[in-house]
């Protein structure tokens, strides 16, 4: 894995951009960075379609402790997966959904709080929301560039 570290002081948002060339890799970072945390953060997710979403959703899960992360999966149908790990998980994805009303009504919000919070498609998300914020690239293949703002 390469790391770049770039900071922004003046917006007080730490960003730090990640090169992985596998998925095993990509899982490792998102593990790492679960590994800290304290049980009610948000991770908002961003990316196209096939550019690992899913799979950082599961290296977040493996670092909370979760033991089968193969249980993972992306919730586009069912909306909401809670996963029990060191905190519960809650796992959301906002594919199928359009408008912002839509995105408020299925009470993702309650979670707040209670729990890890990953939101898959996260840029459909327009409000403010204090979150971790991980966008993800497809560069060629299996490589991904990844930058994570906090």
């Amino acid at each position: 894995m390469k790391k770049n570290k770039i900071t922004k002081p003046h917006i007080l948002q730490k960003s730090e951009e990640y090169i992985t060339h596998s998925e095993e890799e990509t899982i490792s970072l998102a593990k790492d960075l679960a590994k800290d945390f304290e049980g009610t953060e948000v991770v908002l997710l961003e990316g196209e379609l096939g550019a690992g979403k899913t799979v950082f959703a599961k290296g977040i899960a493996a670092g909370l402790g979760l033991r089968d992360v193969h249980q993972v999966c992306s919730p586009s149908f069912i909306l909401i997966n809670i996963y029990q790990a060191r905190y519960p998980i809650y796992h959301i994805d906002l594919y199928r959904l359009g408008e912002e009303k839509e995105i408020l009504d299925i009470g993702w919000e309650d979670y707040l709080g209670q729990g890890v919070i990953i939101v898959e498609w996260a840029e459909k998300i327009k409000f403010h929301l204090k979150a971790i914020r991980v966008i993800l690239k497809i560069e060629n293949g299996e490589k991904r560039k990844i930058r994570i703002i906090y």
